[in-house]
């Protein structure tokens, strides 16, 4: 009796691994020689890359997702308005950042608990574009250009003018936190006094309700926010993507990434991680890490 049904031919060997090793070379931009000897060597699964190659933005779980899937669906309007907003400095910013990067949590059985978050990210951001202001004003684009560029009502076109102040605001949170908080303190005061009517106006807000910043330290959401933000004009990883060590004694672990470790330009030189199941975070170069697979570049 004849079969009228079509074999289903077996995958060629090596079909897989071609396909593979071409993804790989499209993902983080390399010849696929460098791509295949990369996979070969480190043994890299499908969809895995080092984490010194590509991005992801705001990695993907069911709520951000939401999260990402509701502002894509803006109507030009509403993304006129946030925008707007995104360029507004000191405070304007702030808001639509915290917006922007809502708080999310770590995989179930990760230990990692909750991202992004804490009261006061807002005021706390505020402080450190108003210290950036009083310290640095040249880091600050000008109001004029910068709410021309805001009309266009794309938000990484703001985040393009403001990229050299939103890494000089992340660099203040490499500092003590037990030196930073002075510092801050002090541009608020100076502030106060400003020729500049914005900062003057952005001072007297937050002295008006100082119980909103004032015991508030909302360190790590803030700079995982920043992280974030970093990552739509570099390369790199933000905090709440899932990693593998490469090398060391935890050669094998996975991880998540709890925020980066900036040089003076480009992406992220290294990460500050979780190894599953610990509670204490460890620096590795970017790499030393390997990204699992399945995780989207999402922008947020």
């Amino acid at each position: 009796m004849n079969d009228t049904h079509p074999r289903r031919r077996s995958p060629r060997p090596g079909r897989a691994r071609k396909r593979a090793i071409r993804e790989q070379a499209a993902r983080t931009g390399v010849p696929y020689s460098v791509a295949a000897r990369v996979i070969a060597e480190l043994g890299l699964q499908p969809g895995e890359s080092v984490a010194s190659h590509g991005r992801t933005i705001y990695p993907s779980d069911p709520f951000r997702q939401s999260i990402v899937e509701q502002r894509a669906h803006r109507s030009f309007t509403e993304r006129l308005a946030d925008t707007r907003r995104a360029a507004d400095l000191p405070e304007g910013r702030p808001h639509h950042l915290v917006d922007r990067f809502p708080p999310g949590r770590g995989l179930a059985g990760s230990g990692v608990g909750r991202l992004y978050h804490g009261e006061g990210r807002t005021e706390l951001l505020t402080l450190l574009y108003l210290a950036v202001a009083v310290e640095t004003p040249a880091l600050v684009p000008e109001a004029g250009g910068l709410a021309w560029v805001a009309e266009m009502a794309e938000e990484t076109a703001v985040d393009m003018e403001c990229a050299e102040l939103d890494r000089a605001a992340r660099s203040m949170l490499e500092n003590d936190t037990s030196t930073l908080w002075p510092r801050l303190t002090e541009a608020l005061s100076s502030a106060s006094s400003s020729h500049d009517p914005h900062l003057r106006e952005t001072a007297t807000h937050l002295a008006e309700a100082p119980s909103r910043w004032s015991g508030i330290r909302p360190f790590d959401g803030v700079r995982q926010i920043l992280d974030a933000l970093l990552m739509v004009a570099e390369d790199g990883h933000a905090p709440g993507t899932r990693v593998r060590a490469l090398a060391g004694p935890h050669r094998g672990r996975t991880a998540t990434i709890l925020s980066a470790v900036w040089g003076a330009a480009g992406p992220p030189i290294a990460y500050r991680i979780q190894l599953d199941g610990a509670t204490t975070t460890l620096g590795m170069a970017a790499g030393e890490l390997v990204v699992l697979a399945d995780q989207e570049s999402l922008h947020a």
